[in-house]
């Protein structure tokens, strides 16, 4: 049977690439580069996991210089341990964040850090077992020591103590209250202090999987002894406070570290409010996240939901379209080498834009 002539190349009709508007890529010359942000800018041209970190920068750029964009920063993973924790400052400071959706592990140990409390490098030579008898509670390579964790209860104790019996609270209420602890009592930089001194709302979605919840568990245990009134506490408070905020702002752009309950928290926004409307009848509207940037290892073939694709969210409601006019990178690489690189990048193309 003759093959048809049709699936052919004809070599007269090969296009050359800029014809076709392609982006011609360049080598990586280490000797012009002099700041991060010409490292971030290089390796935008060139490919695979270089690439995606300077586009994820391109973005983050754009959604902070984007005056009607509302900025959300989700985290999760052991980042403060790692001390990724002035990273998130200087993002709150340079304007890159409005609100931070965060595991509670994560503002627990960022909580401790800002008393001015040491972590240590893990010696992997002394066994776990070990280390549970000297109170060091192991991070993967980090070690938190237990004594923290008990020096920082005093603290939120002393908070909640000046809490009215009446009062309900929620997580954004009680990090607030601690932001203005840290502000009016420690010296340095903090996560919950820079939050508290930008008027930045910190939400935690499962605050009890965490010592921070932990803390106020046991602070009811010791009003339940005294029989006295135990403080309440709602997360629903902070599900319509977070959706309020959303529904007021004309674009959305989000930020997230890793994954878990931080990121789809803060993405179900979208079909929460959209559900409010075709369910209810009115208080609900449409809200897609228009710039998104995501750093995580892990991809989607496993099943994870920190290997949830943009492409994924845009199924559900939640990320509007590159089609119709959505931004986003996704960066498959460990957040303590990636993020601070985007982070620096953007700090210096604002610093030179003012």
């Amino acid at each position: 049977m003759e093959e048809k002539t049709a699936d052919k190349r004809d070599p007269k009709k090969l296009r050359d690439g800029f014809e076709d508007k392609l982006i011609p890529l360049e080598s990586l010359d280490l000797r012009s580069i002099k700041t991060v942000n010409d490292m971030v800018i290089a390796m935008d041209k060139t490919a695979f996991g270089a690439r995606q970190l300077g586009e994820a920068a391109d973005i983050l750029y754009e959604m902070t210089t984007d005056k009607d964009c509302y900025k959300v920063l989700t985290l999760s993973g052991a980042m403060t341990v790692a001390k990724m924790g002035l990273v998130v400052c200087d993002m709150i400071e340079y304007g890159m964040v409005d609100a931070i959706v965060s595991t509670g592990a994560l503002i627990t140990h960022g909580f401790i850090q800002s008393l001015g409390k040491p972590h240590f490098k893990h010696d992997f030579g002394i066994d776990d077992k070990k280390l549970y008898l000297a109170g060091y509670d192991r991070v993967y390579d980090t070690i938190e020591l237990e004594k923290n964790l008990d020096d920082a209860e005093t603290i939120v104790d002393d908070v909640l103590s000046k809490v009215p019996p009446d009062e309900i609270l929620c997580s954004h209420k009680i990090c607030q209250m601690l932001g203005e602890y840290l502000d009016k009592n420690v010296k340095g930089r903090g996560i919950l202090k820079s939050a508290y001194q930008k008027k930045i709302p910190v939400f935690i979605p499962a605050f009890t999987d965490s010592e921070l919840g932990l803390d106020l568990a046991i602070y009811n245990r010791k009003l339940k002894l005294k029989n006295k009134k135990q403080l309440q506490f709602n997360p629903f408070l902070d599900l319509e406070e977070f959706a309020e905020l959303i529904t007021k702002q004309k674009r959305l752009g989000i930020f997230t570290i890793g994954g878990g309950v931080p990121r789809n928290w803060a993405q179900q926004v979208g079909p929460y409010l959209d559900i409010i409307q075709s369910r209810v009848g009115q208080g609900g509207g449409f809200k897609r996240y228009h710039y998104a940037v995501r750093i995580c290892p892990e991809p989607a073939y496993w099943g994870g939901l920190s290997g949830c694709t943009y492409s994924e969210g845009v199924s559900w409601g939640k990320i509007v379209p590159k089609a119709e006019g959505g931004r986003w990178a996704e960066v498959m690489c460990d957040a303590t080498i990636a993020w601070p690189m985007i982070v620096k990048a953007v700090m210096e193309r604002l610093e030179k834009k003012e």
